[in-house]
């Protein structure tokens, strides 16, 4: 078995660990032996996440306090005008997990993936309740993704979760999406033991409701981790700059810095580069309206 890393300092050992799950401000440390330890942060240190690494010494023998945070390879967080949230630290792809059935929030997609992109993490795009009837419309709406380059896969979670199983093989994933999109269907399958919670979609509100509260780590295998997050009905952009939000459109980027105006906004100015380009169809419109949105948003 493998010990944990250890290391001295003031006559006192610290452990090396990484956060498995998050809840508010006390946290779930697994150690490199896979022992895992309830700690709480010093002082009113809340900024971590599912998935930091970090150092921490025991005050008893299940208890601990996290001392430092190793640095992070990728961090996926969201933002509004007045806070933000961290969801998952050194993830090396967000899937985002949609439905046929309750109807998805198009605009959610969008930010998950403009996050995806700011953060250099790789996107899957995961459609499940394929099985039910009337799913050309959701199927129609992600063609547009699929042109894009991004990977769209089509699921039934309930019935065979064997063609997502590649897609996790070798990767740190977390996924995300509103409740009631089949996330915790998805854990199940793949995950028979560990038992987490499902529950119905509330149909009177056309959404489901919330069954993960905090964020959660599960090992699938040596290699590949999977990180359970809580439902989503927003997603805040308010860290990007507009520049970071015009390059996490990939389509745009050819035409960056070919515009009339160094500082063009691709909202009114004359000679955008992008605009022209969505009049010759080479970017949709939808996608432009959707940025100008976003870019209003933050800026104000």
């Amino acid at each position: 078995m493998q010990t944990p890393n250890l290391v001295s300092t003031h006559n006192q050992t610290s452990l090396q660990g990484t956060i498995v799950a998050a809840y508010g401000k006390r946290f779930q440390v697994e150690l490199l032996d896979k022992k895992r330890i309830s700690c709480v942060t010093r002082g009113k240190k809340t900024d971590l996440a599912c998935g930091d690494m970090v150092t921490i010494k025991l005050t008893d023998k299940h208890e601990g306090v996290i001392e430092s945070t190793l640095p992070r390879k990728t961090l996926l967080y969201r933002s509004n005008a007045f806070k933000s949230k961290m969801l998952a630290a050194n993830v090396t792809q967000i899937i985002i997990v949609l439905a046929t059935q309750p109807s998805f929030y198009e605009a959610l997609l969008n930010r998950c993936l403009i996050a995806a992109e700011a953060a250099n993490i790789k996107a899957l795009i995961v459609l499940n309740k394929c099985d039910l009837a009337d799913n050309d419309d959701a199927k129609q709406k992600l063609t547009l993704y699929t042109n894009l380059g991004y990977q769209v896969l089509s699921l039934s979670a309930k019935e065979d979760i064997s063609t997502l199983r590649p897609y996790l093989q070798g990767h740190a994933s977390i996924l995300v999406g509103q409740s009631g999109m089949g996330k915790s269907t998805i854990i199940n399958a793949l995950l028979p033991d560990e038992d987490v919670r499902t529950r119905e979609v509330s149909h009177v509100l056309d959404s489901g409701k919330h069954t993960t509260t905090a964020a959660h780590l599960y090992h699938l295998d040596e290699h590949s981790q999977l990180i359970d997050s809580p439902g989503l009905q927003e997603f805040g952009l308010h860290h990007l700059s507009t520049d970071e939000l015009e390059h996490a459109f990939i389509e745009f980027r050819p035409y960056l810095g070919k515009c009339r105006f160094n500082n063009c906004k691709h909202l009114q100015e004359p000679d955008c580069a992008i605009k022209d380009a969505v009049a010759a169809n080479k970017i949709s419109a939808d996608r432009l309206a959707t940025y100008q949105m976003f870019r209003t948003e933050i800026s104000h």
